[in-house]
């Protein structure tokens, strides 16, 4: 793969600290020698005003992050790859604060003169890993200069960004090029008839309100986190031919033994879909862009927790004269999500059987980067510590995360259930608000529907920013009927400030959320599954590994023996309720504590196992074991 690195305007950190490279052995010397190393790596800055503060609480990798040139470097689109690309990350210049101007649809970029701060992305200008941790951010401009490599010449180059939170506007060279309303989807710009030919300029106008107005999540006016603004995903560009694939959906039809493909581009024009393992061609289809057609998978190997199988999958586009146009890279996996009946019990299934779907409440927040992990490795860390605890699932609650995250979760074999990022103050300017959440719902279920692990969505949590529950849930179902869908989650809690919405009657879950629980969770009705979305919530402190304010959670044990033991109950209480009960999903609170919540199985900063792992891991694979046993009474 080839992965140009922009020189101009790339100015590397300070190198050569010793001891502050090797990530592995920081981690094992513990928290007091980490800051130390962190701290002296700050030092060996010089004179450069980023990192100027200490990091409130460091992470294994906050010192990998705060080193790199090129921060959060790998390939951001695994489900859509070209072999050329350029990353965008690092150091920008940057204007913020209370004077800073307008950035909100502006119409020409602001000028940066020369008082400006350099920030970098695509970690938020609140948090520790930018270099200038604000307390939050309304009106923010990002600056670079970037040369397109020689060999792109001739082709269209695209400019894509992960996320902007929430009004983005793109320029190049004092041109206008594009803008994007949504904080949690991604976006892309064609810069290409607005470049020089020589050294360019792009500027990005960021506008974030955070007024509880547009789908803001836990990162909003009546959130419980700190503040996120501004850019927070990878920014990236690749060159592209005048016809190129610009997206791609895939849908298994495990039963019929075929994938569904929808190759889309501006040219109506043949492509063709090639099936691989390890290298081997398995299957070849011809078809036309814009349309469906079918990729024969016989016998497929399915998809599952515990054979997460990915076939490779090759895409060619073609010019009118059978010349190639395009070739992108892809994955896809061979599985299956609905509802069934099992002992005349309404239960979720899996390739046809129920697994019992046993998971974490998964928040996705970081102490160094706010809503973007520091690094890669980070990333994938949290998930690979929900498998070595023997959980199957996690619920990715009220955020999105990078495209890399499914990725690991389709490649490690981890169910994921996304929920939709509420908004608050759904009853005020509803023309506006209430269409803009629909628009932004469908956006975050088109950038992630091609993903397997996916097998829920959840428009709704615990009535916050509740409208239209059953309408949406229903459109939803009918936009995506591939996947179930938890219309409320937890329709039985409700913030104080809203009257309740309740149970929207449709969708593919009963669903409450108990705490501590699990007894009080509901039970199958006659078309709908149970689910236990929210339980748990038990917290232990651990000095010098908690965020700075007052911790809490629903409920505290004093030691990590006493915590595990309470774990234990409460999944042979869950167990139980499977068994004689009809329960089908239980989700604990949480991978980890989150600011003042200490009700995390690992410390915020990641760095203590606050249970016994092996022991969780026990109790959760009998629990899994049990549901397996009954699919043998069909």
């Amino acid at each position: 793969m080839k992965y140009y690195r922009v020189q101009p305007e790339v100015r590397p950190f300070a190198s050569g600290c010793a001891g502050i490279s090797n990530t592995r052995q920081v981690r094992i010397t513990g928290n007091k020698l980490w800051k130390y190393l962190l701290l002296a790596g700050m030092l060996c800055q010089g004179s450069t005003s980023l990192h100027a503060q200490q990091a409130v609480l460091p992470t294994p990798w906050t010192a990998a992050a705060h080193q790199a040139t090129v921060p959060l470097a790998e390939y951001p689109r695994p489900q859509l790859r070209r072999s050329e690309w350029m990353c965008l990350n690092g150091r920008w210049d940057y204007l913020g604060g209370a004077n800073a101007p307008d950035a909100l649809n502006p119409v020409v970029p602001a000028a940066f003169g020369n008082k400006h701060d350099e920030i970098i992305v695509p970690y938020c200008p609140e948090s520790y890993l930018s270099g200038i941790r604000r307390k939050q951010e309304t009106n923010m401009w990002y600056r670079r200069t970037l040369k397109v490599p020689a060999a792109w010449k001739g082709r269209q180059v695209i400019v894509h960004f992960g996320a902007v939170d929430h009004d983005a506007t793109v320029f190049v060279n004092g041109q206008q090029a594009g803008t994007h309303a949504g904080g949690y989807d991604g976006f892309e710009v064609n810069i290409t008839p607005y470049l020089s030919g020589g050294v360019d300029t792009i500027v990005v106008a960021a506008h974030d309100a955070n007024d509880g107005r547009m789908p803001s999540g836990k990162n909003g006016p009546r959130g419980d986190y700190e503040f996120s603004s501004g850019i927070w995903q990878t920014v990236w560009m690749e060159p592209v031919d005048q016809a190129y694939i610009s997206n791609i959906r895939l849908l298994p039809e495990v039963d019929a033994q075929r994938l569904k493909l929808r190759i889309n581009s501006a040219a109506v024009t043949k492509v063709t879909a090639t099936a691989l393992i390890n290298g081997k061609v398995v299957a070849t289809v011809n078809g036309t862009t814009g349309a469906d057609f079918y990729l024969p998978v016989t016998h497929p190997k399915l998809w599952t927790p515990d054979d997460p199988f990915l076939y490779d999958l090759q895409l060619t586009l073609y010019r009118k004269d059978g010349s190639v146009a395009d070739k992108v890279n892809s994955y896809f996996g061979m599985r299956s999500i609905s509802l069934g009946k099992l002992n005349n019990v309404v239960r979720p299934m899996l390739n046809g059987r129920f697994l019992m779907q046993l998971g974490l409440l998964d928040q996705g927040y970081w102490p160094d980067g706010v809503l973007t992990a520091p690094t890669d490795e980070a990333l994938k860390s949290d998930l690979l510590f929900a498998k070595k605890a023997g959980f199957n699932l996690v619920r990715k609650h009220m955020k999105t995360e990078p495209q890399r995250f499914y990725y690991w979760a389709d490649k490690l074999g981890l169910l994921v259930w996304q929920d939709m990022p509420c908004i608050w103050f759904q009853h005020e300017d509803t023309a506006r608000v209430r269409q803009q959440f629909r628009r932004e719902l469908k956006d975050i279920m088109d950038d992630h529907y091609n993903s397997p692990s996916i097998i829920t969505w959840v428009p709704f949590n615990e009535n916050w920013g509740a409208f239209d529950v059953k309408e949406i849930t229903g459109w939803v179902k009918q936009y995506d009927p591939s996947r179930l869908v938890n219309g409320n989650s937890g329709f039985n809690n409700n913030p104080g400030f809203q009257k309740a919405y309740g149970d929207p009657g449709n969708g593919d879950y009963v669903d409450t959320h108990i705490y501590i629980g699990p007894y009080g969770a509901s039970v199958p009705d006659a078309s709908r599954a149970a689910s236990l979305g929210e339980f748990g919530g038990v917290g232990l402190f651990v000095s010098g590994h908690m965020w700075p304010v007052e911790n809490n959670a629903y409920s505290l044990e004093p030691t990590k023996a006493a915590l595990t033991d309470r774990y234990t109950l409460l999944l042979q209480q869950v167990e139980q309720l499977m068994k004689y009960k009809g329960l089908s999903v239980a989700i604990y609170t949480q991978t980890t504590d989150v600011e003042h919540e200490v009700n995390g199985l690992l410390t915020y900063d990641r760095m203590v196992e606050k249970m016994d792992v092996s022991r969780v891991k026990a109790i959760n694979r009998e629990v899994i074991a049990a549901s397996r046993e009954l699919n043998q009474d069909k």
